[in-house]
């Protein structure tokens, strides 16, 4: 059978136009221009004839046919890449990028990777700390990282704190979480009741925010019950979660922390849980791979052990 088709460079440029409904979205993830994205979106409408996109305010409205075939084009493109990596020679893959949120790699990661590295010698690791890994609120579209290339040898695989929900990607549970407040022994033992922090500095940072949708102090508050007798907007803010811990570990303030990541601190004294409330987050973390990828021997070993590492946590 002889296919006629437009050129697939253009049929790439409307599949992200028509997902983010924006030409200025899809330029940036095509790493291209504005007007190229126009000028593709153009031709592809004269060659097919028909029309793809309705201004909207500042964005675009797909028109019924293109909203009625982007499905099949989405499955298109997704069989067109699974095809591809069916069909490649592949030797023994060596290389995995790892992309999680700071917190998560450091508090709980890196302390077990040595043990990965030990059962799989060959297998090179690339590991990236990336706040974009929590999903806003754990409610909202998730930020893949969009940096890798099929037709590259290195596989990569994303750690997400979110709900488990990305279209086109394979994703396992790993475990959820709670937010507790943490502070240092000598701070710690000066508060015996959540009321108590209204005389200390509630350290802010993002990724808790993040994980709250909205101020996390403001949330744990009045899920304690003392959100009128303390000041939840005072305190200093940090960029992450790793930066708000350690300023607790250094007697700065108090802080928020989810746990498991922080239990090997508080075993070992770092740090303490002065009060027993628990706030729970809607999401969890989850190990999340193209689906095109997902048996891919780096990919398919390193998602047995940390599935495994886990379980056991």
């Amino acid at each position: 059978m002889i296919y006629r088709l437009p050129p697939l460079n253009a049929l790439r440029v409307f599949e992200a136009a028509a997902r983010h409904l924006s030409f200025k979205e899809a330029a940036n993830e095509l790493s291209i221009t504005q007007a190229a994205v126009s000028h593709q979106v153009k031709s592809l409408e004269e060659y097919l004839g028909v029309e793809l996109f309705r201004r909207s305010g500042r964005g675009v409205q797909l028109t019924e046919a293109a909203r009625a075939a982007m499905p099949r084009l989405r499955e298109g493109f997704d069989a067109l890449a699974a095809a591809v990596e069916q069909i490649r020679e592949r030797g023994e893959e060596t290389d995995l990028a790892i992309t999680a949120p700071p917190v998560f790699t450091a508090r709980w990661l890196m302390p077990r990777l040595a043990d990965f590295s030990k059962r799989n010698p060959k297998i090179e690791v690339r590991v990236v700390g990336s706040s974009k890994m929590v999903d806003a609120g754990a409610l909202d579209t998730a930020v893949m990282a969009g940096t890798l290339d099929l037709r590259d040898d290195t596989s990569g695989v994303e750690i997400h704190l979110g709900l488990g929900e990305y279209p086109g990607y394979r994703s396992d549970r790993l475990f959820g979480v709670t937010m507790v407040v943490v502070a240092s022994p000598e701070l710690g033992s000066s508060l015996k009741k959540p009321e108590d922090l209204a005389q200390s500095m509630l350290l802010h940072d993002d990724a808790m925010d993040l994980v709250a949708h909205g101020n996390a102090w403001q949330k744990w508050l009045e899920a304690a019950g003392v959100a009128e007798r303390v000041d939840a907007a005072h305190g200093p803010h940090f960029s992450s979660n790793i930066l708000s811990l350690e300023a607790a570990s250094q007697k700065l303030g108090v802080a928020l922390a989810l746990r498991p990541l922080v239990n090997a601190d508080i075993a070992s004294g770092r740090l303490v849980a002065p009060f027993a409330t628990e706030m729970k987050p809607v999401g969890a973390y989850y190990l999340v791979c193209p689906e095109v990828i997902a048996d891919r021997p780096a990919v398919a070993t390193f998602r047995q052990w940390l599935l495994e590492k886990a379980n056991s946590a």
